[in-house]
């Protein structure tokens, strides 16, 4: 085709390969991502997010539709070309990156394979759960030295299973550090689609000790900020925990934030209330100065940031049919996105604090579903302490990825598409 010759023709193009965990897309980006500096991939991570040439102040279109007129908002964004390939008309509110990075200190040194940057609407994560299942798959099936330089040096183990499965083992340098993935391979050397990949966290922890109410930390929403359901309740304090793993996030239920009748799929769940309530929690928790205490990391000043705001439907929770442990939830994340998958890196923060609440026993599989992952049998994560040292655990996740396509996006040379930088269309919520 001619017209498609003359696009990737031009010097600014990016190829990415599409996958999806549990509804939940990654993006992978493989080739034409701009030139991130750094000794380290932490500072590379800081590189994408601070320089003026990658990332800056720029003026942001967030369009209200009920008044077709853009509301102008400046605001750090992340790099341009991550804007272009996360945000519409490339991207869409939900879409989620991974950036493939060959070298890094830790594949120079032999203790990981290759490293990778997670995006999202907002800028740059530093651990992704969904994103690192659906690398697992992809960096076993690739054959090409140019995007992993490292593929035929993978090591390949057989599980002591009944069916003595074949796994290739992956060593994934994250921001937070190496995690272990185990992906399930046929005899041809690719992966297995049919049965699930697994990886081990970094090492995990709650960050906020439970008290005598069991939770760690109490916060008064103040009255001008809360919510209609809150409103109901005799009392605008809301419990709730702080974990980490990967990144921070505060766990709630839905009764403490007055939707304890309906849950998350209540047929009067009003979703744009409880979207709201994640956001209102997320602004006081980030102004409660003993709150960031909680998101303070003991060796890395850079991960010490609040990530997520999960919302546990507690109608659902504890043993389900089967008699197995079993959670469903909601996490907003990043710029108010909405996880589709069961996020596996909360996964990670919540395993152990259920171990240290005595909700899990070491080595206890819980099933965890989200509120998309509940409609459709088989897409569940599930999690499990296998090791801990000190305060901290490993955390073993498992789910299934699969493969949606691949993509060539290109950026004229011409700079006059402003609207193709990258918008996002938001309605109202409350």
């Amino acid at each position: 085709m001619d017209v498609r010759n003359a696009l990737e023709s031009q010097a600014a193009t990016t190829w990415t390969v599409e996958m999806h965990t549990a509804g939940e897309p990654t993006r992978i980006i493989i080739s034409g991502y701009p030139v991130l500096k750094g000794a380290t991939l932490l500072e590379k991570r800081r590189y994408a997010s601070e320089r003026p040439e990658i990332d800056g102040i720029r003026k942001r279109f967030a369009i209200d539709p009920t008044r077709l007129l853009p509301t102008n908002k400046d605001t750090r964004v992340p790099t341009i070309q991550n804007h272009r390939l996360m945000l519409e008309p490339r991207g869409h509110a939900g879409m989620y990156g991974a950036i493939l990075v060959p070298k890094t200190e830790l594949t120079l040194s032999g203790e990981a394979d290759i490293g990778v940057l997670f995006c999202h609407n907002e800028g740059y994560s530093t651990m992704c759960g969904h994103a690192t299942i659906a690398l697992g798959r992809f960096l076993v099936d690739t054959r090409d030295l140019e995007i992993f330089p490292h593929r035929e040096s993978l090591r390949v183990e057989t599980r002591d299973d009944q069916a003595r499965t074949s796994v290739t083992v992956l060593r994934l340098h994250a921001p937070c550090g190496v995690v272990k993935v185990y992906v399930p391979t046929t005899p041809d050397g690719k992966s297995d689609a049919t049965k699930p990949v697994r990886f081990h966290s970094v090492p995990s922890f709650a960050s906020s000790p439970s008290s005598e109410h069991g939770h760690g930390l109490v916060v008064d929403i103040p009255p001008g900020s809360a919510w209609p359901k809150l409103l109901s309740r005799d009392s605008l304090r809301v419990n709730i925990d702080i974990a980490y793993g990967g990144a921070f996030y505060a766990l709630v239920s839905t009764s403490e934030l007055g939707f304890g009748t309906t849950g998350l799929r209540g047929s009067d769940t009003d979703f744009r209330e409880i979207a709201e309530a994640a956001r209102i929690l997320r602004i006081v928790l980030n102004k409660d100065p003993k709150a960031r205490e909680s998101f303070v990391h003991p060796d890395e000043p850079d991960l010490g940031f609040l990530y997520g705001i999960t919302i546990i439907d507690d109608r659902v929770a504890g043993a389900g049919t089967d008699g197995k442990k079993k959670q469903t939830w909601v996490c907003f994340f990043a710029d108010e996105q909405i996880d589709r998958s069961p996020t596996g890196s909360c996964v990670s923060a919540h395993v152990p604090l259920a171990v240290d609440q005595g909700k899990l026993q070491m080595g206890e599989w819980c099933s965890y579903e989200s509120f998309l992952s509940a409609q459709f049998p088989g897409n569940a994560f599930r999690g499990r302490a296998v090791q801990k040292t000190g305060k901290a655990y490993v955390v073993e996740i498992e789910g299934f990825a699969h493969y949606t396509g691949v993509s060539t996006f290109t950026c004229p040379q011409e700079d006059i598409d402003v609207i193709g930088e990258g918008f996002e269309v938001k309605l109202p919520i409350v």
